[in-house]
């Protein structure tokens, strides 16, 4: 297997963007993550972006994305209808194949424009579930409070990880919800589909995403701090929620066990936009909070594109590694609903 590491990183999160199109706001991003390596587009050896059509409410829309990137003179060019961090995991095998060094992952999603729930709902299974219109919210209420029943956690435990997750996003200026609330102030809020509150839930968020990956000396070449991907999997459960036990994650489980999580792990970049979720994906990962930093940067509950937040979560993890805040960190992603497909990586700092 070629060493593979992220060489740079640039993001963009606002609660809406009513005057810039998807375009408009992947322009900066991508330029902004080629200028500390002194790179273009064109020097990169492979090029892949995660979005969905159903956000921008047109087929192939993420072909006009491509004008951010410059597909002329013809690029080597893939694209996934998912979250960013499964582009990433596209190009982490593409550089496996030896004959390039670099690759470029971007995703962007606008969800302000429309209803986030009913675009979600497209991609329930279509014959028994879809008709129903279920949001990703009930769905995920649903989910917890099967958790709830169950004994593994308790409402407070959902407050305490919103807390954390306002707490830790005072560092990120991403990020659309940060602060310090009170625990016991937060139970007191009214329900809003029980048993969430409406703290337990992501903010709408508009944004984008791009990361640059490179293979070996290459790596070495633009960076003086590469950050390694030690390991990357990603596994997949049944898709329909009344079939599986929701208080638990299988996929998000096994795809640790195939990238081997270190147990001193310093950091984890969790992609969890319910807090709810947060509880389950500490669990399979098999993670210590009293050992390792649960989303320093607020996690998806602070800020939440739509098909970028997974992406950001490695490119969070990459800053603070960095920035010398952790030796290692482990990196979540899921996408479907009641975290049906789950993505895990390790990634190190390191020469």
């Amino acid at each position: 297997m070629r060493d593979v590491a992220i060489v740079s990183f640039a993001q963009h999160s606002q609660r809406r963007e009513d005057s810039r199109n998807e375009i408009e706001i992947l322009l900066p991003v991508i330029r902004d993550a080629l200028a500390p390596i002194g790179l273009k587009t064109q020097d990169m050896g492979f090029t892949v972006s995660g979005s969905t059509d159903y956000l921008a409410g047109q087929a192939f829309a993420f072909v006009s994305a491509l004008d951010a990137v410059g597909p002329w003179p013809p690029i080597s060019e893939s694209h996934v209808e998912m979250d960013g961090a499964f582009a990433l995991y596209e190009a982490w095998v593409r550089l496996q194949h030896g004959d390039i060094d670099t690759a470029l992952v971007y995703s962007f999603g606008k969800s302000s424009p429309g209803d986030v729930g009913r675009v979600l709902a497209l991609q329930l299974e279509p014959y028994l579930l879809g008709p129903l219109w279920p949001d990703a919210v009930s769905l995920a209420a649903l989910q917890a409070r099967a958790l709830l029943d169950s004994g593994k956690a308790t409402e407070k435990d959902f407050a305490r990880v919103v807390a954390r997750s306002r707490r830790n996003a005072r560092s990120n200026p991403f990020a659309q919800l940060q602060g310090d609330v009170d625990e016991a102030a937060l139970l007191e809020e009214p329900l809003y589909a029980d048993p969430f509150r409406l703290h337990d839930l992501p903010p709408v968020t508009d944004g984008a995403a791009c990361i640059i990956l490179a293979a070996g000396d290459r790596a070495r070449e633009l960076s003086d701090n590469p950050v390694w991907i030690k390991g990357i999997d990603h596994r997949i459960d049944l898709q329909a929620p009344g079939s599986r036990d929701l208080t638990v994650s299988p996929s998000t489980k096994l795809a640790a066990e195939k990238v081997g999580i270190p147990a001193d792990v310093d950091l984890a970049e969790i992609h969890a936009p319910f807090s709810s979720q947060e509880l389950i994906l500490i669990e399979a990962l098999g993670l210590d909070e009293s050992k390792t930093a649960i989303n320093p940067s607020g996690g998806a509950l602070a800020a939440n594109a739509v098909m970028v937040a997974g992406l950001q979560r490695f490119g969070e993890a990459f800053n603070r590694i960095q920035a010398g805040d952790g030796k290692n960190a482990v990196v979540h992603a899921t996408g479907g609903p009641c975290l049906q497909q789950n993505l895990v990586a390790v990634l190190e700092a390191g020469k």
